[in-house]
């Protein structure tokens, strides 16, 4: 079984205004409102792709009830534990051009809420609810932590978990990641940038990464995701193998989500017994698709990409 966890999700609010103008009345061209976080968003292409998932994590108020709400209308699993206080996050992502949205490449700006207060209560109930996962489950940890919750937290989940061989998949910034790698991720998914940040260097291209993914297996990685946006991504299996893949061609229209949607189409490659290039290429495909649309990614539009690249 699979099971995401998102700490701090949140409805995302996406407007798109043409010609907006900072400190002025602008009106929209369009909007649109859904359930997000980054575990979330792995959850609805798993679903998407057919693959049974659970999405666990905290909700608060009537916007943590609207997001249970709009992934149980999705089919989605769901098992959050309520917080007695606040209301979980709105996120805004706008989007604007300086003319026609159809024809010109939108800037994209987000802007993030704190979110409600975890208390030690509620952590302590989660890590309860994550004592009750089974050998070769997986679970994936994706996202930032909250300040109301300590810093260690991805590491105390994993903690817990590592003598029942739950196999962890991290995405995560660069404190967070460190951390967790002292416990044997099944998986890590740094891109480009945040590779490079984490050992003070600039990764221009797949082949410069490889070094880097290698270090993070002796650190403790199994297998290593290194995402390249338009230009594919590359992947360190816990065989030792490097395995490339350029991405399929495209117009890039949403990029909010495209990196977890890799991961879930990389846990769907393993679900379908895929390893190496292939399961590359599936999750290379799948962020492919979610970043070509307006939505996330769906079986057919992935399966579309997966047969068109060679």
């Amino acid at each position: 079984m699979i099971f995401t966890l998102t700490i701090n999700p949140s409805l995302d609010y996406v407007v798109d205004c043409s010609n907006f103008s900072l400190g002025k009345v602008n009106r929209t061209c369009s909007e649109r409102i859904f359930a997000a976080g980054k575990g979330i968003n792995v959850s609805v292409v798993l679903s998407n792709l057919g693959i049974k998932n659970t999405a666990i994590g905290f909700t608060a108020g009537f916007t943590g009830r609207e997001i249970e709400r709009r992934l149980d209308l999705m089919g989605i699993c769901t098992d959050f534990i309520e917080l007695k206080a606040g209301e979980s996050r709105i996120n805004i992502k706008l989007r604007t051009t300086d003319g026609n949205l159809q024809n010109a490449a939108a800037e994209e700006t987000e802007i993030n809420a704190r979110g409600p207060c975890i208390d030690g209560g509620a952590v302590e109930c989660l890590l309860e609810k994550l004592a009750g996962l089974s050998r070769g489950d997986f679970l994936v940890l994706a996202g930032s932590v909250p300040p109301s919750v300590p810093q260690s937290f991805y590491a105390d989940c994993m903690a817990g978990l590592l003598a029942k061989e739950v196999n962890v998949v991290v995405d995560a910034e660069q404190k967070l990641l460190l951390e967790a790698l002292k416990f044997s991720p099944y998986l890590i998914k740094p891109n480009q940038h945040e590779l490079g940040a984490l050992f003070d260097t600039q990764i221009l291209c797949k082949e410069d990464a490889v070094p880097y993914a290698q270090k993070l297996q002796k650190m403790g990685a199994k297998n290593v995701l290194v995402s390249f946006a338009k230009d594919g991504a590359l992947l360190l299996d816990e065989a030792g193998s490097v395995w490339f893949c350029n991405a399929p061609k495209g117009k890039c229209i949403n990029s909010v989500g495209a990196g977890d949607s890799m991961i879930a189409g990389f846990l769907c490659a393993v679900s379908e017994g895929l390893k190496g290039k292939a399961a590359l290429k599936k999750a290379v495909c799948t962020g492919s698709a979610s970043a070509f649309s307006e939505t996330l990614a769906t079986k057919e539009s992935v399966e579309a990409l997966f047969n068109s690249l060679v």
